[in-house]
């Protein structure tokens, strides 16, 4: 365990140094960026290692996997803990009691069942829209055209509380090929945030590949696994 610590530490030494980088490319300041620590498929002891290393955001994207750590890291009262993948609206309930956020909302049909579970759950549920920039079948996520009207649906639900925009773009062995992707994503929130009026602070973009890149585009969120935890368990 305290090899594993210290491998981690490590890692988010460099991390951070990466985004200092980039934030001193871009006029930003480091503290502006959160890190998403996504820990799906690592095990408790993996995800310790990270929150002793002083880490507090962590992403998973399966309900079950999820349930099956939760004991073993539920001493962790200071972590926020983001469900970042897609939601299954017969997990939902589950999802509002495990989860402190979900980033991964991409249509009414989902806002509204999470607004139903958060009020069973006397819960105010902050969430992101996913937003897919391409189309692409493997991709989720609400489309361009689809977003005005989604974020005007959402903000009548009364027990959501919509912080920003996620996305995934596609994969590109060269990250400044993500550049475009991740400025549309920022160019547009700037839009439907003057045209609806809506706060929309969070921009999640970037992973452990590309997340400079997303940073001098604007990202205020990066979700890191590999570039943390190391390559990732298969399942």
């Amino acid at each position: 365990m305290a090899t594993q610590t210290s491998s981690i530490a490590q890692n988010l030494g460099r991390v951070r140094e990466r985004i200092a980088s980039a934030c001193a490319r871009a006029g930003r300041r480091p503290d502006e960026i959160t890190i998403i620590a996504v820990s799906k498929t690592f095990p408790p002891d993996a995800i310790r290692a990270a929150h002793d290393a002083g880490l507090r955001h962590f992403g998973e994207n399966r309900v079950q996997e999820f349930e099956a750590k939760r004991e073993q890291v539920k001493d962790f009262v200071d972590s926020i803990w983001h469900f970042i993948g897609h939601l299954q609206s017969n997990k939902v309930h589950r999802a509002v009691h495990l989860f402190d956020r979900i980033d991964s909302v991409d249509s009414i049909h989902l806002a509204e069942k999470l607004d139903s579970a958060a009020l069973a759950a006397d819960k105010r549920m902050p969430f992101l829209i996913e937003v897919r920039l391409v189309r692409e079948s493997t991709k989720t996520g609400v489309t361009v055209e689809e977003l005005p009207a989604l974020v005007s649906a959402v903000k009548r639900l009364p027990c959501l509380e919509l912080r920003g925009l996620m996305t995934i773009p596609p994969y590109f062995d060269d990250p400044e090929a993500a550049r475009p992707h991740f400025r549309k994503l920022r160019e547009l929130r700037d839009r439907v945030r003057q045209r609806l009026s809506a706060s929309l602070p969070v921009l999640s973009m970037g992973m452990s590949h590309d997340f400079e890149v997303a940073i001098e585009e604007g990202a205020t969120e990066i979700r890191i696994g590999t570039a943390l935890f190391g390559e990732r368990i298969k399942h």
